[in-house]
Formats: structure tokens, sequence, C-alpha cells
């Protein structure tokens, strides 16, 4: 059970949050409606155009807080479609809400509790997805160079869907956010999601969220690509995640050293060195005329989503020498599939089903 002091400081963001994306989303079109908490079991969201109330269930606390996000805005193209445009006859999600929301980048689900994992893969998808599996598992070779170019083929075999994938497909574009909530994003955190938007093409942003326990603001990152690309993405970021902790618990352990004060250079340099084998990777790739240009209907759906899109940078001090062992380390690092679950590992990401629910 909720205290209501946490409720009435979770209600006061989330009327912030409302008045954002009425500005980035709907151009400030919208009047701010009273908001309340539903503890109704049959519904995530309502809103009621008698008495201009947008109702949030309180079960979207115990979800990632982007869930909540997504029935917010939802409902937001409801009081869109009915006060704005005055539509009426159309049904609750009748067309004219579903462009709105393809126009905002919204889930225009009627039902279910918003998903932040990527859909089941299908068909070819899924075909692929484990082809690139397959690849994985031999990358677990103690050949490093069977190893290596495991990895480069299943790298190589991912750049040839997204590129082969004919003009006139309009493959489906869904957003997963990842990571725990964080206050501060360091460099080498940052460097990660770099290194996602430019080689495993996904769109990465980091985004607030609110930590309602804590009554505080922190951030993840959100990625945004085909599902088939969000798994894998996912998939590095975790082994990413991992196997950096992990070499600098062996740097640690080498030199003696008792405080992390130098970890995040460590991380730093491990993240820029995998990020230089990749675009060394990349380069191979173009010699075979193999150049990704970028996918600008993911674009669009990245800009729809986010339309004011503001960047930041990073500061810290970073030791040098700490920083090229770490690079080092980066630069012998073999993309497989071989994490073991404990022991400072994670399986690979499995995908979510969805919770029943109804948005208003």
């Amino acid at each position: 059970m909720r205290a209501p002091e946490e409720l009435q400081r979770t209600l006061r963001y989330v009327r912030r949050i409302y008045q954002e994306y009425n500005l980035g989303l709907f151009k400030g079109r919208l009047r701010a409606p009273l908001l309340e908490w539903s503890s109704a079991e049959s519904e995530l969201g309502a809103y009621l155009t008698s008495s201009r109330t947008l109702r949030l269930s309180l079960r979207l606390l115990e979800q990632p807080w982007g869930a909540l996000l997504e029935v917010l805005k939802h409902e937001m193209a409801h009081q869109f479609v009915l006060e704005v445009l005055q539509v009426q006859g159309e049904g609750p999600h009748g067309p004219t809400f579903q462009r709105v929301c393809r126009d905002c980048g919204i889930d225009a689900r009627a039902t279910g509790m918003p998903d932040l994992t990527p859909g089941e893969p299908k068909g070819e998808t899924q075909r692929l997805r484990a082809r690139i599996e397959k690849l994985l598992a031999l990358a677990e070779s103690d050949n490093r160079f069977e190893a290596e170019a495991a990895t480069t083929a299943a790298r190589r075999l991912l750049l040839k869907h997204n590129l082969e994938r004919a003009p006139e497909e309009a493959p489906e574009y869904a957003f997963l956010h990842i990571g725990p909530p964080t206050a501060r994003r360091p460099a080498w955190q940052r460097i990660l999601a770099t290194i996602l938007a430019d080689h495993f093409f996904v769109e990465v942003i980091v985004v607030p969220v609110f930590v309602p326990e804590k009554g505080r603001t922190a951030s993840v990152l959100e990625l945004c690509g085909t599902p088939e690309n969000l798994a894998l993405a996912e998939y590095v970021y975790r082994f990413l995640e991992r196997t950096a902790e992990t070499l600098w618990t062996t740097h640690k352990a080498a030199r003696g050293l008792v405080r992390n004060t130098e970890r995040r250079s460590f991380l730093f340099g491990v993240l820029s060195g995998f990020r230089d084998k990749l675009e060394s990777d990349g380069r191979r790739h173009a010699e075979e005329g193999l150049v990704w240009v970028g996918d600008p209907a993911l674009a669009d759906f990245f800009r729809r989503r986010h339309p004011h899109i503001r960047r930041v940078g990073s500061s810290g001090r970073i030791d040098p020498s700490t920083y090229d062992a770490g690079h080092q380390a980066g630069q012998r690092i073999v993309l497989h599939r071989g994490i073991q679950a404990g022991a400072g590992g994670s399986a690979p990401p499995r995908l979510r089903g969805r919770v029943d629910g109804r948005v208003g």
C-alpha cells in the first residue's frame, strides 16, 4: 500500500510530465484536466469528458515508469481527439485516434499493460535470430580466431538483413527501457549507448523517470527499433555491462587495488576499446560494399516519440593509465552467447508476456 504522501508527490510529477507532453506532442493545445489515481482493476487509464478527469491505475506504480508514461500519453491522445479535434461517432479507438497516436509515436493498443520489451519474432525474423544465436554460440570457441570470425559473421548477417529489407516493407517499430534508473549517468554508460546506436541498428536516448518510493527523478536508456534489432541490442547491452564489470574485477585483483576510485576510468576504457574494435569491423564491411546509412522510417518514429531532443555531455576525471589498461581489455572482447546466469553473469534476455489490463 502506497503512502498518501508518496501518491501525491508522484501525481505532482505526473502533472509536470503532462505539461511537457502537451507542449512537445500536442503543440500546447490541450487544457490540463484533473489528474487522479484509480484503484479499479478493469482499467489502466481513462479520460472522462464529463468531469475532465484523467485517471491512472495505481497498478502502474508497480511497473517500470515507462509503462505509466505510455498510458498517460494514450489518454492524452483521447483527450486531444475529443476536445481539440472534437471527433464524435468513431468509437474510442477509431481512425482519428489511431492517426493521432501514429503521428505522436504513442501506443494505440486498447488493452494490455504497455510492453517495454520487443515482441516475439515471427517468420523470417525468428529464423534470423536463430541463426545469430548459433553464430554467437560458435563465438564461445577457445580458438580466438574462430570466435572472432563467428562474431563478425553474426554482425555481418544482421547488417545484410537490415540493408536488404525491401523499401516497400513497413517494419514494426517498438521501444524498450533498459537498465535500472540512475541519478547520474557516467561517461562509460554513454559510450555503451553510442555502441548500440552506431552498430546495432537502434536509436538510443536517455529519458527521465520518476522513482516514487524515493521521491526523486532519475534516468534510463530508451532504445527504439525493430523487434529483432531491439532484442540483439538488449543482449549486447547486458553482455557488455557484465563483461566490463568482470574485467574491472580482474584488473582490480591483479593490481592489488582496494578501492574503486579508478573503476570509471577503466570501464570507460573498456567500452571505448570495444567501440574502436567495432569501427574497425565496420571499415571491413564497407570494403565489401556493406554500408549502413541509417533507417529514415526509424528516425521518423524516433522523432515522433521525442520531438524535442537535447544533447548533453558527461564529465569526470579520467586516469590515463587506467583508461589505457581498460582500452586494451576492451579490444579483446569477443561478443558471444555464453553468459551464465549468476556469478556476475546474465542469461540471454527473454521476452516477457503482456499483462492483462485495459486502457481507456
